[in-house]
């Protein structure tokens, strides 16, 4: 299963600095190693570097996939 432009999805994402947090987000684009996204808890954009995303799964599921 891979992400696609449009979705919504649940992360597990470990930043630059080592701390993990996880995310729900809506998928602008996937490019070069890069996800452009909408965070839904603050409504700003970011960007998460695929290697960086520790699991994920489509918004609404259980099981996480990554």
């Amino acid at each position: 299963m891979q992400m696609r432009t449009g979705q919504i999805v649940e992360i597990v994402y470990q930043a630059k600095d080592g701390k993990i947090t996880q995310r729900k987000i809506e998928v602008k684009g996937i490019k070069d190693g890069r996800i452009r996204a909408t965070c839904l808890s603050s409504g700003a954009p970011r960007v998460f570097l695929l290697a960086n995303i520790l699991a994920w799964q489509p918004a609404g599921t259980r099981n996480a996939v990554g």
